[in-house]
């Protein structure tokens, strides 16, 4: 069967299709990564980026373009995570400002939209690398230009633009060799080819709606659940709920809306009730409000331009519903959560200082080691669950600051966070791209207050790139890599330059790896132990290494990191 166009309607139920492969093939994906630790997340990432964007998508109460393309380039672009995350949401960004405009799409849209979505992904990219997913997405602009030429029915067209894709793919092991010793194809590369299989099935009917759904709600579920956890802690007595309805909507601007206007309409819904949310996107506003008239909200949007996706939920109602089924299950985190709430309410009466710090951490014992040298807000996160975009941005929102220093502490989690940064338009962000805990450390050490936001993100950038990095962790895989022979089980040391230990314990590993890092130029170590290592060990272990290095400093301390039983910083 010949199909040349495709309406909203169906662009639609394809995305949600692709979203659906990829929620199901996530395992998969995550086995693909090419380091045999704990840190296979590709497919959680750009899992979690794509449900984001699903759940904007079944927002949309019409089957229109431009409707559906602003859910998908906004939710993809606020649950991006991780670099694969993120370079999927500029892909979803580029490819929907080409059809947004569009009644129907052809090959012809098509085609520009491929080309317009690699172009954004690789502009996103600070040095692309060859044999990824750009690699892969590039591949596919090239071939729909060609079957353009040659045919107007779309089956044949993406059939053969996924073909040759897929045909690029599985030559990534000879474009990047860590691919090829590990006998895998890049996983982001993958995950992008499960969505568009996903998409373009379902299009020629391989894949059916029931299937989807089923997919999808799970998927959404999940994506949702700590934002519900989140809200229901927050609830009060029934008794003590000052206003009733949860007004939710979305406004289609038709006109102008700069920051006075922005201001004016927070001014105007805080007036008439609160927990006042007004995020605006383009052409978009996304409007959230407590109040005792949801009547009034309205009324307001409506004089900005027409509304969509309205929802007004009775919170005594719910309230009531909640205490019959959960009366006690407020868990430790919901208070912390409430907690939180009353100190952000404080801060924001008080003047923005001059300068505030974010870091993201992973560990209790981390995340104080921060909050001792300065930092106001640490957002927990780390290898096996990278913050999103969105999350980065919030957290950014709680620091009371005119000047906001960012610390990823993670090479994975710096392009989501260069993202968010892009996206703050009242505060200044400084991303200090420290790659490792121990980085993120030696920059907040640096810092001098005397000194300008500028002349400390160079100084601090400095100081992280003099240090050298090290942990222990396990492998989750037999593989082979950088010529070492690795059995799942095995404890592996690694530093800046890779895997430089393979041993059967903790402590042999730990020395090994202190042997490469350690030189005569080192002049203090320090050690985090992880939550999977005993007080009582780690106090052994540095008697022997105290010993060991007589002219080094050593110090440990406690992490509470996961995954990693050992993190190491050399100075």
């Amino acid at each position: 069967m010949s199909i040349q166009t495709v309406d909203a309607a169906m662009f639609r139920k394809m995305f949600l299709a692709g979203a659906a492969r990829l929620q199901e093939r996530k395992e998969y994906i995550n086995e693909l990564n090419v380091f045999p630790v704990p840190d296979g997340d590709t497919g959680t990432n750009m899992t979690m980026t794509i449900m984001a964007a699903a759940k904007e998508v079944e927002a949309v109460a019409e089957d229109d373009f431009k409707l559906l393309c602003k859910a998908i380039s906004s939710g993809s672009l606020r649950g991006a995570r991780g670099n694969s995350g993120v370079i999927l949401s500029q892909l979803f960004r580029g490819f929907t400002k080409e059809i947004r405009d569009q009644k129907e799409i052809n090959a012809e849209v098509l085609t520009k939209a491929f080309q317009r979505a690699v172009e954004s992904a690789y502009k996103a990219v600070m040095k692309p690398k060859e044999g990824t997913m750009l690699t892969v997405a590039r591949a596919g602009a090239e071939k729909s230009a060609e079957m353009f030429l040659e045919t107007e029915d779309l089956t044949v067209y993406l059939e053969e633009t996924l073909r040759f894709m897929r045909e690029t793919l599985n030559k990534t092991p000879e474009m990047l060799p860590v691919l090829k010793e590990a006998g895998v194809v890049d996983s982001g590369g993958e995950g992008l080819m499960t969505v568009l299989e996903g998409a373009v099935d379902f299009l020629t009917g391989k894949t059916t709606l029931s299937t989807v759904d089923s997919v999808i709600q799970k998927g959404t579920q999940l994506a949702g659940t700590k934002k519900t956890v989140l809200q229901a802690s927050s609830e009060k007595e029934a008794a003590e709920i000052t206003f009733g309805y949860c007004t939710e909507f979305i406004i289609m601007l038709e006109k102008p809306y700069g920051k006075a206007e922005e201001k004016e309409f927070k001014s105007y819904l805080e007036s008439i009730g609160d927990c006042v949310v007004a995020v605006s996107d383009d052409d978009i506003v996304k409007v959230h409000v407590h109040t005792n008239d949801p009547g009034l909200a309205i009324q307001k949007g409506l004089s900005l331009g027409s509304l969509t996706s309205m929802k007004i939920d009775n919170m005594r109602e719910e309230h009531h519903e909640k205490l019959i089924h959960d009366a006690e299950k407020l868990s430790k985190s919901q208070k912390l959560e409430q907690q939180e709430q009353i100190q952000e309410q404080k801060q924001s009466k008080l003047p923005l200082k001059p300068v505030g710090f974010l870091s993201v951490s992973a560990g209790d014992g981390l995340s104080e080691i921060f909050k001792g040298l300065g930092v106001d807000y640490v957002i927990e996160g780390g290898q096996t669950m990278n913050p999103s975009t969105e999350d980065i941005l919030n957290a950014i929102a709680k620091v009371n600051a005119e000047n906001v220093f960012l610390l990823p502490n993670n090479k994975n989690i710096i392009m989501a966070a260069n993202q968010a940064k892009d996206l703050v338009e009242d505060k200044k962000v400084f991303v200090i791209p420290s790659k490792t805990i121990p980085q993120g450390i030696a920059a907040m050490i640096q810092y001098v207050e005397a000194a300008s936001p500028e002349e400390n993100e160079k100084t601090m950038i400095h100081a992280m790139q003099m240090v050298k990095s090290g942990q222990i962790t396990y492998a989750v895989r037999d593989t082979s890599i950088d010529g070492k022979e690795i059995h799942q089980g095995d404890l592996m040391g690694l530093d800046d330059d890779g895997i430089e230990a393979v041993m059967p314990n903790v402590k042999e590993c730990l020395f090994e790896l202190l042997e490469q890092m350690i030189d005569d130029d080192s002049e203090f170590v320090s050690l985090y132990y992880g939550s999977n290592v005993k007080k009582e060990e780690a106090e052994q272990l540095l008697e022997e290494l105290t010993e060991r290095y007589l002219s080094v400093e050593i110090e440990c301390n406690y992490g509470g990191q996961p995954i990693y039983y050992y993190i190491i910083s050399v100075e």
